[in-house]
């Protein structure tokens, strides 16, 4: 039976990174992106060969529409040199920035920057891929805790995200007839790089955060990595057009 393969992207580092590694301890081969850290990129792989799968980094500015179509091309390629396939199975479009700003000093550089990497992004991304996806595949959309609950200074991040919300419920509506599910991913805040890290080096945001959370702590990469691997397997099958909040119980 062929091994199912993912494209992860944004793979380099926090969720990405760690999506990539959680599929491959499932024996999920990845595509993995990265914008500008190859270095990181390559060790990402390295590490999956080392698990005994196989990886490849690919590079990919998910904010130039542009790119797409050479990108998709490069897949192709990547597909039939080292997988001899025609398709892949899995897409996790997780590439993205944070910017923080109030709505009343959001510039349009900022806002124009969000819409090209959270939201549109992800539209013709997709849309690029899907020739080379395997019917009977999955989508997993990466959305955030803040589509929920409102926090000041992210009405622009926020709002491309709600957007991928309903973007997720007409893809899935779309490619049903082909069997491929498309579900989205919101995680709460998480001790990463993100955003400059301030979740997880604020000790004051991490404690504040901590104490707004049933489970009573900030999330880790492995609490999100985990979860899009078991949404993935085909124990979830029958999970299609779902808003799922992977946030340990945020502002309840």
């Amino acid at each position: 039976m062929n091994k199912k393969i993912a494209i992860v992207t944004g793979g380099s580092r926090g969720l990405g990174r760690n999506t990539a590694l959680k599929l491959a301890t499932k024996g999920v081969d990845v595509i993995l992106t990265y914008r500008s850290q190859q270095a990181e990129a390559d060790a990402v792989v390295a590490e999956i060969e080392k698990m005994g799968g196989q990886a490849v980094a690919l590079q990919l500015d998910v904010a130039n529409s542009q790119s797409f179509a050479g990108f998709a091309a490069q897949v192709k390629t990547a597909l039939q040199t080292r997988w001899q396939r025609e398709r892949f199975d899995y897409l996790v479009n997780n590439a993205g920035i944070g910017i923080h700003a109030s709505f009343a000093e959001t510039t349009e550089a900022q806002f124009d920057q969000l819409m090209n990497i959270q939201f549109k992004g992800v539209f013709f991304l997709t849309q690029a891929l899907l020739p080379l996806m395997a019917d009977g595949g999955r989508i997993v959309n990466i959305s955030t805790g803040l589509t929920r609950f409102a926090l000041p200074g992210y009405a622009a991040y926020a709002a491309m995200k709600g957007a991928i919300e309903v973007l997720t419920k007409y893809l899935a509506k779309e490619l049903g007839s082909r069997g491929i599910t498309v579900n989205v991913v919101a995680p709460g805040a998480i001790e990463t790089d993100f955003g400059g890290g301030v979740v997880r080096d604020n000790a004051q945001i991490n404690a504040f955060i901590a104490s707004q959370t049933a489970l009573g702590r900030v999330g880790t990469p492995d609490d999100i990595g985990d979860m899009i691997a078991a949404l993935l397997s085909d124990d979830n099958r029958w999970i299609n057009a779902q808003r799922i909040e992977a946030s340990g119980g945020m502002f309840l």
